[in-house]
């Protein structure tokens, strides 16, 4: 069973006055503000009907009687009327700011929370949820979970307006208010039956509106492949099939609360009827007054605004419900990766490699690294080589712990990483993908990610990637803004400034995963150069390609098939494997055809 139909067993009403709850613990202050305005509001709104009466009694019928009004008393009356009104503006206003300042922190509170969930997560757990997903999760799920704290001041405002209320009633004409009050017995069904029709369909919708989130970013971030490729009709299509669903749902979401309303309005008033139709027979009876018929008749048309504003909260509970639950499991969400309290070494030199026996399959019947073992001494320089798909990015994500092995362990200075503690592997080793990723933002803020790093350690690193000219030439150097994902900059740039963010850190572990590929041949020989020369403290492992960059190695591993086929130097390796001579050859002669 998925989360989104585990919230379609039990009570929704239970669900969500818990949900509530939450938000009540976490914000009781403002929640506590906002429910003394909502009640002040209330037991004025029903002054008003005092007030009302007594200028009646005491002003209006003697006016009338003696033809002349004392100064005095309409003076009274009008700041009665005026006080009335402006304590419960005063409710109104704490009532209203309390109820948003209340849903927007718990909005904010877990938005934050579940950002923060997903960078902690592991990435195989990522693997396994689409982006779209995750986008609706941090959105829309978060603002369906605490709608209901808009109405629920108001709500429990009035409840206090209901039972003073029913108490007059009660006094008033214990039958008649008997029969007035078989209202809320209906008001209960209808509202089952709402949440009954409504639950799945509000389920769907938001499980809809993830899918509709993943067309939507699928299409943009392909946007060059979709025009490249004349597959924007194709694209318009997939959107719109998903948005009419979504539609769909909703208007017929939309249908049900929109039957739900009205009859949840209409109730009170067929309970005044009703109330009329019995106090005439009472009345003609003897057994009550004409006035205490108009009095339940006119309190219960009272009852009819906080039945209203309950029956508003109880509407936004199907889909509160849904909302919770889906950021509910993201944060109670763990992976597999568990972590322990072991720290690496200060020293500034190398660190030591260890690579024992290690299996990866991302689908059980296709195992993809079976037995893969070496080590890599400080400060050496290790070329991994393999053809496509033989599991070198894998293996990049092990070793910096991206994801776990299934099988064998990965040490580094003789600790295993899964007995570091959480971040501890970061202080230590540096990963630079092939695919670099750049920040809307600053060359500085691209390098720095915010650490407290001075502008002479980031040219020193833009210097060692060969990024130093370019950056220099921009219009305003470490200042100058790159746009989103560097869209100002050319492939081989982007990938040399996210060197550079590795470099700057200074890593006792540098992985470099085939992250030169869109640099000139000549640039990358003077990257690899200068990483030899200044990064000489650093051990380093590159995914690589090229024989310039290959030759560059202390050492080369040979994958093939998810296992080491051999290793040596790369001329060892030219000599007496005619598999890596293959292969090594085949990049080069690709490599060289793709040049102008």
């Amino acid at each position: 069973m998925s989360d989104d139909q585990a919230v379609l067993q039990g009570s929704t009403t239970r669900e969500g006055f818990a949900v509530l709850g939450h938000a009540i613990r976490r914000e009781p202050g403002i929640f506590v503000l906002s429910t003394i305005g909502s009640v002040l509001f209330a037991v004025l709104t029903v002054a008003d009907a005092w007030v009302l009466g007594w200028a009646t009694d005491n002003v209006v019928i003697p006016a009338f009687r003696d033809g002349e009004i004392g100064a005095g008393l309409l003076w009274a009356v009008l700041g009665l009327f005026v006080g009335v009104a402006i304590l419960r503006a005063v409710g109104i206003v704490a009532r209203r700011l309390g109820a948003g300042i209340m849903q927007y922190r718990m909005q904010a509170h877990t938005r934050r929370a579940v950002t923060r969930q997903y960078l902690t997560l592991p990435m195989e757990w990522h693997q396994r949820h689409p982006t779209g997903q995750l986008l609706s999760n941090a959105y829309s799920d978060v603002e369906a979970a605490w709608a209901p704290i808009a109405p629920l001041p108001m709500a429990l405002g009035t409840v206090v307006m209901m039972v003073i209320a029913v108490v007059q009633m009660l006094l008033a004409d214990l039958v008649l208010a008997i029969v007035g009050l078989l209202v809320f017995p209906a008001v209960v069904v209808a509202n089952l039956a709402y949440q009954r029709l409504a639950s799945p369909l509000m389920t769907h919708a938001q499980g809809l509106r993830a899918e509709v989130s993943e067309i939507a970013h699928e299409s943009f971030d392909g946007a060059m492949v979709v025009k490249t490729l004349g597959r924007e009709t194709e694209e318009t299509d997939r959107f719109r099939v998903k948005a009419h669903e979504l539609r769909d749902v909703n208007i017929r979401a939309g249908a049900i609360r929109a039957a739900f309303d009205p009859t949840l309005a209409s109730l009170p008033n067929v309970g005044v009827l009703v109330v009329l139709a019995v106090g005439v027979s009472r009345v003609m009876s003897g057994a009550t007054d004409a006035g205490d018929v108009v009095t339940v008749a006119y309190l219960l048309t009272i009852v009819s605004f906080p039945i209203r504003a309950i029956g508003w909260l109880l509407g936004e509970f199907p889909r509160s419900v849904v909302g919770f639950r889906r950021t509910e499991a993201v944060l109670a969400a763990t992976g597999s990766m568990t972590y322990g309290d072991e720290r690496m070494s200060d020293a500034s030199r190398g660190a030591r490699l260890e690579v024992d026996d290690l299996h990866y399959a991302y689908d059980p019947d296709n195992p993809l690294l079976q037995g893969v073992s070496f080590d890599v001494e400080p400060g050496r320089t290790v070329a991994v080589v393999g053809q496509t798909a033989s599991g070198k990015s894998t293996l990049t994500g092990l070793m910096t712990r991206l994801v776990d092995p299934d099988a064998g362990r990965i040490r580094i200075d003789g600790n295993d990483l899964r007995d570091l503690a959480k971040g501890a592997l970061a202080g230590s080793v540096a990963l630079v993908p092939q695919t670099a990723f750049l920040f809307d933002d600053t060359v500085r803020g691209n390098v720095t990610l915010g650490d407290d790093i001075g502008d002479d350690e980031v040219w020193a690193a833009l210097r060692a990637a060969q990024a130093d000219g370019f950056v220099a030439a921009l219009g305003s150097g470490l200042d100058t803004q790159l746009g989103e994902r560097g869209t100002s900059l050319s492939g081989g740039q982007c990938q040399r400034l996210s060197l550079a963010r590795a470099l700057v850190r200074h890593p006792r572990l540098l992985i470099l995963d085939d992250a030169t590929s869109a640099v000139d041949p000549e640039v990358e020989a003077r990257i690899l150069a200068t990483l030899r020369q200044s990064e000489k403290d650093s051990t380093l492992v590159v995914v690589a390609y090229r024989k310039a960059t290959i030759g560059l190695a202390d050492e080369v591993i040979h994958l093939a098939d998810g296992q080491i086929a051999d290793r040596g130097t790369h001329a060892e390796l030219l000599d007496r494997s005619p598999a890596y001579a293959r292969l090594v050859n085949a990049y080069e002669q690709a490599a060289h055809e793709e040049r102008p």
